[in-house]
């Protein structure tokens, strides 16, 4: 797999920032818990002017995730840890169990009806963003119906992310377990829970622009 992360660029208390190499492209990730420097992300976001191009038709397209600590027992089911938003080459993973307050910015900006967030898993995500933290998303996008849809191919409709990056857009990622089941809820977190939310977060972005520019 064509992905490495790069050396941490910025460290304080309330943030650090990667560039993450994935394939061809280098995404910039902001890490932060503080509720300042995520509004900082989204407003930059929101007055990028090809953002703002594709928001007035109808077309800006965020990447969506979250992750969670495991849980063994059926009955315990625990709250999101980490936020993942990405849109062109700007992620931002949002440590939510480590936040001392969210944002009201953070919750308007989900809620706008003119903005399409998408993601493999979205449905659960939505859920469990209402259900924890009251964070309503208005408007998002199941990207396996949808790529089932585009292609015609009734069993893209259920492929987890790994398998819709490589039909959509010939990529093969790895997905660790050993990551996928580690302590989300970290207060500082390892380089490979950055990379691996951060390709999470970019490869939805960028299978759902595909999908949803397809005739």
């Amino acid at each position: 797999m064509d992905i490495s992360i790069g050396d941490r660029l910025e460290c304080d208390s309330d943030h650090k920032c990667y560039d993450i190499t994935i394939f061809n492209d280098q995404i910039h990730t902001l890490v932060t818990h503080d509720a300042h420097m995520l509004e900082h992300y989204l407003y930059d976001i929101l007055s990028d002017k090809h953002n703002q191009e594709d928001r007035s038709k109808g077309r800006l397209i965020i990447g969506l995730d979250i992750e969670w600590c495991p849980s063994f027992n059926r009955n315990n089911e625990n709250p999101p840890a980490i936020l993942q938003l990405c849109v062109g080459k700007r992620c931002c993973i949002f440590q939510l169990s480590s936040a001392p307050e969210i944002p009201e910015t953070l919750g308007m900006i989900l809620n706008l009806s003119d903005i399409k967030f998408v993601g493999v898993g979205i449905q659960r995500d939505v859920e469990k963003l209402i259900r924890f933290y009251n964070l309503r998303v208005a408007n998002f996008v199941e990207l396996g119906p949808l790529a089932a849809e585009k292609f015609k191919r009734d069993e893209l409709r259920n492929d987890g992310l790994k398998d819709l990056a490589k039909e959509v857009l010939g990529l093969v990622i790895d997905k660790p377990r050993r990551v996928t089941l580690s302590r989300w809820d970290a207060a500082v977190l390892a380089t490979d829970q950055i990379q691996y939310a951060s390709v999470d977060a970019y490869l939805s972005y960028e299978i759902g622009k595909k999908l949803i520019s397809r005739k």
